[in-house]
């Protein structure tokens, strides 16, 4: 999903500020007409199979922008800039310095032109170019490859990031125990910061139009150092834990510590509760699972 929330101002509670010179601001496409003409022009078919749609409503691209939520001066990230219209929005509230990072080398060369100097723009693939530096980060993220680059920016340590992907993603990063929805993508999202979810945007909001709602989140990152010892050691543990979500806590513990005696000690000095051999992985909080990494880094 590229460039794409709501439809009033009541949702950012206010407009995009104006700019002092209407005449300078870039023109970019905010029709799905203006869309598909330009891909057309670029020779751009978008792809429904990688969930590649481009944004035609340009309140969407405002209020992305208002919860990026900084005075000017901080330096922004956005990811997969597609046709600029978010960061024709960013630049309005006078977001940046801004980089964008687009890996379509014909919407690179778009956006230098339409743009300018006012962003510098890195060609490359997000999942592999470094990062730079950013006090946040924003983007309407392909479906096919949202969640490996949210992860990898909340990874990065990046302390705001606001994000438009696939609604059923949104639930899934900001879940809590005892939902549908919660698992291991809901406990690495809590390692890392905390989710708030925003309304949902309707597919009629982009071009090609998806079959599916999107959603806008922001994810603030921890301030404090993480609550677990070794990242990959306790994503290891989760991704054991939740491999068989039917199954109760008591038959799947051993797959992380053996022998079993062993097992209960841990969960016991962890703080699980009581009734913990009878509970599914969906059941306990994400701190239960912080606590036993901690007791399981301990007694390595």
């Amino acid at each position: 999903m590229r460039d794409s929330v709501p439809h009033s101002k009541a949702y950012t509670g206010s407009s995009s500020p104006p700019d002092p010179d209407p005449s300078r601001l870039p023109a970019v496409p905010t029709t799905a007409a203006e869309v598909r003409a330009t891909l057309a022009r670029l020779e751009i078919r978008p792809s429904r199979g990688m969930g590649q749609s481009f944004l035609t409503d340009p309140f969407v691209a405002d209020a992305e922008a208002a919860l990026v939520d900084l005075p000017s001066g901080h330096p922004i990230v956005e990811i997969g800039a597609g046709l600029g219209q978010l960061t024709a929005a960013l630049l309005r509230r006078h977001l940046g310095p801004l980089t964008v990072i687009e890996r379509d080398g014909r919407l690179a060369r778009l956006l230098r032109r339409t743009f300018g100097e006012r962003i510098t723009v890195v060609e490359g693939d997000a999942l592999e170019v470094p990062l730079p530096a950013a006090a946040a980060a924003v983007g309407n993220l392909p479906f096919s490859v949202a969640t490996p680059i949210l992860l990898r920016l909340f990874a990065a340590r990046v302390p705001r990031v606001v994000f438009l992907v696939q609604d059923e993603v949104a639930r899934r990063l900001a879940a809590g125990p005892g939902s549908k929805e919660y698992g291991r993508l809901s406990i690495i999202s809590r390692l890392y910061g905390t989710v708030e979810l925003f309304r949902t945007i309707p597919p009629s909001a982009f071009s090609p139009v998806p079959e599916v709602t999107s959603r806008i989140g922001v994810h603030v990152a921890r301030p404090e150092e993480l609550p677990v010892p070794s990242v990959p050691a306790f994503e290891e543990t989760v991704r054991l834990l939740f491999s068989s979500r039917r199954k109760q806590l008591r038959n799947l513990i051993p797959r992380v510590v053996r022998p079993e005696a062993v097992a209960a000690r841990a969960a016991e000095s962890a703080g699980w509760p009581p009734d913990w051999p009878s509970l599914r992985p969906e059941s306990l909080p994400p701190e239960a699972y912080f606590a036993l990494a901690r007791v399981l880094a301990a007694r390595a």
